[in-house]
């Protein structure tokens, strides 16, 4: 087992999501509650899986993954993960460091040969993993911008290999200097989805399916065309609300984004493939020790609030308490249609993962269950 800076979870086995036996019960009143109140008035359709060690404790899926026929969603049900294809992505470029093909103070300019652009030949994969280089994103989520807002004046059809998204940012100024700031950026991840390509001669979701998705055990997981019928692969959907705030339709999110996921987001799986992803994580059966305990620490500051610092890993993003505690460490994902979150609490051993359709979907249920967590 790889006992990491920070506790983690240290899992075995797999959950047997059908047959679920439940050993040990936290307080889950309120977050039950709030599921089942968010899907009664159609303000959530996704799928929640919880674990303690390696013992599930809860399990559930509501709502519709097709609106249309009103197929319900269940365990089995694929969800875009949005952002949180960012760690695949992580784990998949640290396996390469490991395995020499280049370091994480490696120049990513250099290496991929795109000298010409605005981005800075000082940033390395250290900086993109960790949110800390600088470079212009394509849509400014910090600052408001809307990612669908792209495809105004672009066919987002025509955007389906990680090459095809450097136009979009690799001439615009960048923030700040590499290590001169932390601030949120997907582009970050589509250089290192192209340092993957170029290390291993495959397409990005070739090798994350092969080197990621596979050696974890998440064997519904997977990257589905929008545009092309696959079983058990919930619909993107965005409520369309009157004046008063009531759902008069549903809006499909077809224009919103490219219709493939890419090394920043948009890889389908299920809360149990997620589950599975963490505890071959952190019980080091995708890096070895050092990258292990590396990806499980916190390594830059993003900004402190009251009573806690956010900080920001290899993919991951830390809460950290006054005193140096990791409270938690997880990875979020939002898009038009689709949201996510996998959150570990290493004091109670605790794994949460939500995957629902619609960017707001899965928020409530979330800040519910966190604020639960200190009674468990």
């Amino acid at each position: 087992m790889i006992r990491p800076q920070w506790p983690c979870s240290l899992q075995t086995g797999e959950p047997e999501w059908e047959n679920l036996e439940v050993t040990f019960a936290p307080d889950l009143t309120g977050f039950e509650a709030t599921l089942a109140r968010l899907a009664a008035d159609a303000g959530f359709s996704g799928a929640v899986a919880v674990t303690r060690g390696d013992e599930p404790i809860f399990a559930a899926a509501y709502g519709y993954a097709n609106r249309a026929w009103q197929a319900p969603c269940t365990l089995d049900t694929r969800f875009d993960t949005a952002s949180v294809t960012k760690l695949f992505t992580a784990v998949a470029t640290l396996q390469l460091v490991e395995r020499g093909a280049f370091g994480l103070e490696t120049s990513a300019i250099g290496y991929l040969e795109l000298e010409g652009t605005t981005i800075s030949s000082a940033v390395t994969p250290y900086h993109l993993l960790t949110h800390t280089s600088g470079i212009a994103d394509d849509a400014d989520e910090e600052a408001g911008e809307r990612y669908e807002d792209l495809w105004v004046s672009e066919p987002n059809y025509s955007v389906t290999e990680t090459a095809d998204h450097l136009p979009h940012f690799v001439t615009k100024p960048p923030n700040f200097a590499p290590g001169e700031g932390c601030r949120y950026c997907n582009c970050g991840y589509l250089l290192l989805g192209l340092m993957i390509e170029r290390a291993t001669g495959s397409p990005y979701r070739d090798y994350v399916c092969a080197g990621v998705f596979g050696p974890a055990g998440m064997r519904r997981a997977g990257f589905f065309r929008m545009d092309v019928v696959e079983p058990d692969v919930a619909e993107g959907v965005e409520a369309m609300r009157d004046t008063q705030g009531r759902v008069v339709g549903w809006r499909r999110n077809i224009y919103s984004y490219p219709p493939i996921g890419s090394p920043d987001g948009g890889a389908h799986v299920t809360v149990g493939d997620l589950i599975a992803f963490h505890r071959a994580l952190s019980e080091g059966k995708l890096l070895g020790p050092e990258l292990t305990a590396a990806i499980l620490t916190p390594h830059a500051l993003h900004s402190r609030r009251s009573g806690r610092t956010h900080m920001m890993g290899y993919g991951l993003e830390f809460e950290v308490t006054d005193d140096g505690r990791v409270r938690s460490y997880h990875k979020e994902g939002v898009n038009v249609g689709a949201s996510g979150l996998l959150r570990h609490y290493p004091d109670h051993d605790l794994t949460l993962a939500i995957l629902g359709v619609g960017e707001h979907a899965i928020w409530e249920p979330v800040r519910v269950f966190d604020s639960a967590v200190p009674s468990i």
